[in-house]
């Protein structure tokens, strides 16, 4: 059986070399991810709904990848969440990193505020990255904004 490609893992994009996002991968698509030279997965779902992977974890670890798991509740991205977010990215800013959540939508946000405010990359452009994905609602739009004025 042929292994999962990336492209078949919900919402997959690629931002960078060394940065790849989607909504929640199926065990089988981790193994992909493995292949594709990915070393970190960071999760930013809950763990809570039924299209969660509930052993994650255990199937990353066992992949011999570091898994870093910052449960955002999605009607509610806080300041503390963000923040974990840049401290995990910042941590594992020299290795090939897969974010995802269940539909790459809390991880489109969160990757537009790292790459404007600390990678120092024009809105539009990340913008742009996240706009192949979705528009955010009005309450991630509003996180957006704050974040962004916050700086």
């Amino acid at each position: 059986m042929a292994l999962p490609q990336l492209s078949d893992i919900y919402n997959f994009l690629s931002i960078s070399d060394d940065l790849g996002t989607s909504g929640q991968p199926t065990s089988a698509q981790l193994a992909a991810v493995k292949e594709a030279g990915y070393n970190v997965v960071i999760n930013l779902a809950t763990g809570a709904t039924p299209r969660d992977l509930p052993n994650e974890a255990a199937l990353v670890g066992e992949l011999g990848l570091d898994y870093i798991h910052i449960p955002v509740v999605w009607d509610d991205p806080t300041d503390d969440d963000l923040a974990q977010f840049f401290e995990a990215m910042e941590k594992t800013q020299d290795r090939k990193r897969f974010v995802h959540c269940i539909a790459n939508m809390r991880v489109s946000a969160f990757v537009l505020l790292y790459r404007v405010l600390r990678q120092k990359i024009s809105l539009d452009e990340a913008q742009a990255s996240m706009n192949q994905i979705w528009r955010p609602n009005e309450t991630w739009q509003a996180f957006i904004n704050q974040s962004l004025a916050q700086g």
